[in-house]
């Protein structure tokens, strides 16, 4: 009889020990649809938020973009007014603006020269 109960006692812990491995498989299975489903979550909103951020950025590169070609546009224009003030100011006195550009070039070969010493 002892060895009956022995052996039932067996079979009881066997089968709670088996009932326990089905257990931890289908919470393991459960746990794991869980972690997938937060995954897909996840990825759903780093994808959005990545399309915000690449929208975002492209938004700020247009500006960019259209600010420098305002800024060269005025610089170009700022250009041509400076020059053709320049060739306005140089018609108008051609000796004085021979005399200092030759000036100007006397100066910067003596600069230069200087260097070589």
């Amino acid at each position: 009889m002892a060895r009956t109960a022995s052996t039932s006692a067996r079979e009881d812990v066997k089968n709670d020990l088996k009932a326990l491995k089905e257990d931890l498989k289908a919470v393991s299975r459960e746990e794991a649809e869980r972690l997938r489903e937060i995954a897909a979550k996840a990825d759903e909103t780093v994808r959005e938020r990545s399309a915000e951020l690449r929208s975002r950025a492209q938004r700020l590169y247009d500006q960019g973009v259209e600010s420098g070609r305002e800024y060269y546009d005025d610089a170009a224009e700022r250009f041509d007014e400076y020059q053709r003030y320049v060739s306005e100011r140089v018609q108008e006195k051609p000796l004085a603006s021979t005399g200092i550009a030759l000036g100007v070039g006397v100066i910067i070969g003596l600069l230069l020269a200087g260097g070589r010493r």
